[in-house]
């Protein structure tokens, strides 16, 4: 179990890199056809940059917000010994959600659906922590 726990992880990391790349090839676009001026990223005022660049880059930051949380759940279940079938298909409706999330925010970008997805995203993440703490606590 501890290395199916590990797929959704490898898959998050999988997706962070898919946003970064093309996080950079649409800065990089802008840059060319002058929407943005390269001084812009010495403090990345991206202030003029079309809405697909400032998500593109909004969604990369969020790539180090929750999943974070979710990452460190894993280290510690893990590390407790308690991985089991729960927490990988957990994780695996926490990434899963997280790559809907990434699709909408940096495809349709429409608000609404996007906050559900990350509101349910987020219930999965603390669903995972609920667990694990009532699996410290109560042994």
């Amino acid at each position: 179990m501890e290395k199916l726990i590990l797929l959704p992880v490898f898959i998050q990391v999988l997706l962070t890199s898919v946003v970064m790349v093309l996080m950079g090839r649409r800065r990089i676009a802008a840059a060319k056809n002058k929407d943005i001026s390269l001084s812009a990223f010495r403090t990345m005022n991206l202030t003029g940059a079309s809405e697909q660049v400032i998500a593109t880059s909004r969604n990369f930051d969020n790539q180090f917000q929750m999943p974070m949380l979710y990452l460190f759940s894993v280290l510690f279940t893990l590390q407790l010994g308690v991985a089991d079938l729960a927490y990988v298909l957990l994780g695996a409706s926490f990434v899963l959600l997280r790559i809907i999330h990434t699709v909408i925010h940096i495809g349709s970008n429409h608000v609404r659906s996007r906050f559900n997805v990350f509101l349910l995203g987020c219930a999965v993440l603390w669903a995972i922590w609920l667990r694990l703490a009532w699996q410290v606590l109560a042994s």
